[in-house]
Order: structure tokens, then sequence, then C-alpha cells
């Protein structure tokens, strides 16, 4: 894939109901989904606004990925918002309308000021999505080819000097019509505001990808026959004078659409009017833009395509908030909570507090403060769709957390599982100048070096996960990560870690599958630990940790990669032993 990919389309992929964005490659007809460059897949336009004009989306499958127009259902670029629009904007055709007799708004022809209204959100629809002729209501259905201005960030009081500062780029809008509602309400909401009357698409395309963005060219046609042509020169009030206008008094956001206004050529200008019929086909291009095309339904055709957006993920209140990232924590604390000294239990990918839980609740800790966290992305650890995770960022966010709980001066023991091994090794190497450190536990430590078939299979289970969810996957990784012995003798066991592997933040499990890949075990000099690990792990191998030198190895029997999970409670003494 070559060149910038900001033709960015909106689409419901099949057969699933997740919105993506992607890339819409205007030669072909192939979409590219999109992803943040952490991998995390991009739903919505708001968040490629919101994320600011320097970032740089990436193909979502390592593996090619594009998939044809034809097997989506498209969605509007933007949606859940009225959109902002303009009246009698182009000259031409602020004449024809003035002398059409459905002008009940003004006595003169060219307006003095900007003529500002709003399109109801429930009237947008996407390109491809039928328009629904509202018979009983109007006889005077009409189309209005215009370029709709996308906002980029938040502004009160904007300057004309500073208004294409506050764009992000530009989509197509066909701000249909019922005339006569238009002149008998003597306003312009309701005769433009009906259910199916503001598609909108099929991309939207950022300011900085469009060259000549400030006269792109509108070409309207319908059934073929050329009815407007036009470009953004020919506005009465530029991009500039209206955004100064209407942040005058209301504060615009990012993600804010203008309809700018068309151009003549609409039926009331035509003699006699011609107005839309059923099985008419509107087909609005827009130079970088693509084409818009929607045809008008049946009169027997219910509305369709009306789309709302999600409500965002929010953090709950009673998460730990770091200090440096800002980002939210769960953690849980056990034992004497003014000890300097700390055991800090990391938990594994797919992992959360409850991997280690009830063989805490059923342990002596003595003179100890325990601290059990969930890692970004899982158990109740949210992970927002820009953090980039690796072993260095969950390092981090550990060091974060000890510094933000006041515990920097303790005395620190780590028990590990798995991926939580790379990060207690990563933390020791990083900050063994400023920590006291006692003990190493490291249960089922990672292969210094992953195969090409490991790394392999990482990345197609987060892209499985990240398409699917984690019920497309949590079976099968129960298997892989168990013993035989673990799944016939101990199904509480097996149903408890099948919990907490299906409850993983899909999304959280998926950056961990990336880092895992692309990680290294850190250096083991200078540090004694005790490692355990199952007999029966297929995913770290035992023999692997073996010969480590200057370190203690235990070989659990019967257990599989989920240790301390797969053995019951009463056999645990290797880890009492740990913990006194």
């Amino acid at each position: 894939m070559s060149g910038a990919l900001t033709n960015f389309v909106t689409y419901l992929p099949s057969p699933t109901s997740q919105p993506r964005v992607g890339n819409l490659d205007f030669s072909t007809g192939d979409i590219t989904p999109l992803s943040f460059p952490s991998g995390t897949h991009v739903t919505s336009l708001y968040q490629v606004i919101n994320a600011g004009k320097d970032t740089n989306f990436i193909p979502s499958s390592r593996y090619g990925g594009e998939i044809p127009i034809s097997s989506v259902t498209l969605l509007p670029p933007l949606s859940g918002r009225d959109v902002l629009a303009v009246g009698k904007n182009y000259s031409e055709h602020a004449k024809e309308f003035n002398s059409s007799g459905y002008d009940s708004s003004d006595k003169v022809a060219i307006p003095t000021h900007p003529v500002i209204f709003t399109k109801r959100a429930s009237s947008i629809i996407a390109s491809g999505d039928d328009i629904y002729p509202h018979p009983g209501w109007t006889e005077t259905l009409d189309y209005e080819g215009e370029i709709g201005v996308i906002l980029g960030k938040e502004g009160f009081g904007i300057s004309r000097e500073d208004a294409w500062d506050h764009v992000w780029g530009f989509t197509i809008i066909n701000d249909i019509t019922a005339r006569e509602r238009q002149r008998d309400h003597k306003q312009f909401f309701l005769g433009k505001s009906a259910d199916t009357f503001c598609p909108m698409g099929p991309v939207a395309v950022p300011l900085t990808s469009l060259p000549n963005y400030k006269s792109l060219r509108l070409i309207t046609r319908v059934n073929g026959e050329l009815r407007q042509d036009s470009d953004l020169t020919q506005l009465i009030f530029s991009v500039p004078t209206l955004l100064a206008t209407i942040s005058s008094s209301i504060t615009v956001q990012a993600g804010d659409v203008i309809a700018t206004g068309t151009p003549a050529g609409v039926g009331i200008g035509r003699s006699p009017p011609v107005f839309l019929k059923p099985g008419d086909t509107i087909n609005i291009s827009v130079s970088g833009l693509g084409t818009l095309t929607n045809t008008v339904a049946a009169a027997n055709s219910p509305p369709t395509g009306i789309r709302y957006i999600p409500v965002p993920y929010s953090a709950e209140r009673s998460l730990t908030r770091l200090a440096t990232s800002g980002k939210f924590v769960h953690i849980e604390r056990f034992g004497n909570l003014s000890s300097t000294e700390l055991v800090v239990f990391i938990h594994g990918l797919g992992g959360s507090t409850n991997s280690y839980r009830p063989t805490v609740m059923a342990s002596k800790v003595g003179d100890r403060q325990l601290l059990l966290y969930d890692l970004e992305g899982h158990g109740l650890s949210p992970t927002t769709a820009d953090s980039v995770v690796s072993i260095a960022s969950y390092t981090a966010d550990l060091r974060d957390l000890i510094l933000t709980l006041g515990l920097q001066k303790s005395r620190i023991s780590f028990v590990a599982h798995s991926l939580g091994c790379l990060i207690a090794l990563s933390y020791h190497a990083k900050f063994s100048g400023e920590a006291s450190f006692n003990s190493f536990v490291l249960i089922s430590l990672p292969s210094a070096w992953l195969s090409a078939a490991a790394v392999e299979r990482l990345y197609e289970l987060s892209e499985t996960i990240r398409a699917h969810g984690m019920l497309s996957v949590v079976d099968v990784l129960v298997v892989e990560s168990t013993s035989p012995q673990t799944r016939a003798n101990n199904p509480l066991a097996v149903a408890y870690i099948r919990t907490i592997i299906a409850s993983t933040n899909p999304e959280g499990y998926a950056k961990g599958c990336t880092a895992l890949a692309v990680a290294r075990r850190g250096s083991m000099v200078g540090l004694a630990a005790h490692i355990y690990m199952g007999a029966e792990d297929t995913i770290t191998p035992p023999d692997d940790a073996r010969d480590m030198s200057g370190h203690i190895y235990t070989k659990l029997e019967g257990v599989g990669n989920w240790c301390v999970l797969e053995e019951a409670l009463e056999s645990q003494g290797w880890l009492a032993v740990e913990l006194a």
C-alpha cells in the first residue's frame, strides 16, 4: 500500500455490526481497514479527527486485507449531530431560488448576511442509502449538491484569519429539500430535516490531502444529466466568513459539519420546475472526494439508513489514576499497608488480579504489603485507541503506579506470571539504581526468544480477536494453556480460567499479543529468581528454563501455563513459602 491512507470511509463489515473506518481506493473500489499506530481499530471518524492531523493511520492487517466496497454497508462519515447549513450562498442559485416562488425567507435575492440553519441529525444517511420521498407530506422533492466542511477543533469567536486552522477536511452532502415545506414554514429547518434528507459521503478527506481545497469543484447529475457545476471560489460568503459568523455566538466542536450551500441548477431553477421522483438517482462529485450517490425510493419504502454513534467508554471512579501518564489502573491491596516490604503481583497475557486472588486470600501474608493490579486493557484497567502498548510501556506504568501510591522506598518482591515475568525483569533492569529488590518468583517464564511460528501465532491471534472478540478464541486458549490433567480433573479451575480470559478487553489482549511478539526477555544478571514451570506447559516449555545458572528451578507436575490456578490451593505450599 503506497501513499497516504486518508480517503476515510466509515462502514459496517459483514457480518459484524462493529463500525470501522478504512481508506477507500477510488480507482479499485477497495477498502483498507485502518488502525491507530497502537494497532487499535479505528471505529469512528471522530477518533480520526481528535487524533490530530499528524497521526498516520496504518492498515489493520499485516496480510493485506483489502475488501471490496460492495461487500460492506457504507455509513455516513459522521453522524449523531445536527449539520450546520448555509442557504443562498451562490449568487446564481440565490437568484433562481428567489424567483422560483418558493423563497419566503427574504425579499432580495442576494443575502446581506449568511443564512444559517441546521439539518437534524436523524436526517443523515450514507452514500448508497435510499432517499424516502415522504408521500403525502411533500410533492416538491429537490436536490442540492453541497461541499461539507468538517471542523477539526473547538472554537468560539474564531476570526476569519484563523478559520482554516479550525478546518479538518471535507465531505459531500446532498441537501434534500421539500420546497413547499420550506416555503410554507418560512424557514428551512422542517423542509430540510425530514428522515433521509441529508445524504453524506462517501468519504471524508483531510484538508492536508487536498492541495486545492479552497477551490474544490462540485458537479451534480440526475439520472446522468448534468445539473450543477461550480466550485468553492464562487461562494458569496467564504468558508472563513461562515465559520467566523457561526462561532461569533456558538462554540463549534471538532467533528461539526458545515454544509456550505448549493450552486445554481436545482430542480426549482428549471422552467418548469422538475422535482425528484421515485427511481431518480443523484450523483454529486467533488474533486478529491469521490461521488455521493443516492436514489429516491419507492413511495411505499420506509426510511432506512439512520445511524447513531455509540456512547464512548468512560473510566470508573474506583480506578486509580496514575500521576504521570494519567492512565487509569485497577488495583487491590492486602496485608500491612504501611509495611515497606512490598510484594507486587503481575499477571500474564489475558489474566487479571483474579489470577492470584484465590491464592492471596488463602495465604498468611505476615508483615507484608501485597499489591495486585491489572495491566492496561486487562481486567478492569482500560486502554485507549491511541495508546501503544509494549513491555516498556507496561514497565513505565508499573513505576508510575508505585510512585503514585508512594511506595518507591519499599523493598520489592515480584510474583509474576508469563508476560508479567518480562515486565518484572524489565523493571529490575531499568530501575535497579533507584529501587531495592528482594525476591523474584517467576511463573511460566517465557523463552528468551520466541520462535517465528510463535510470533506469527500472536499476530494472527490479535487480528482474530479484534475482528471477532474474545469468545471466538477463549476455548482454544484454555486448551492450549492448561494441562490435560487439569481439564479432566479440575473443572472449576478450567471454568475460572475461561472466565478470566473471556472477560479480558479484546483490545487489551490484542495489544498484549503484539507487545509479546516483539518482546525480548530482559537480563537476569544481578538477581536471584525462583522459577516455576508447569510440566505440561506447551506455551512456555519447562525445559527452556531448566539450565539457568544462579536461579532455583522447580517443575510443577500435572499443570500447564496457568500454574497458580491449575493447582489446588492446598497443594500450593511452594507459593505460601514465597509469601511468608
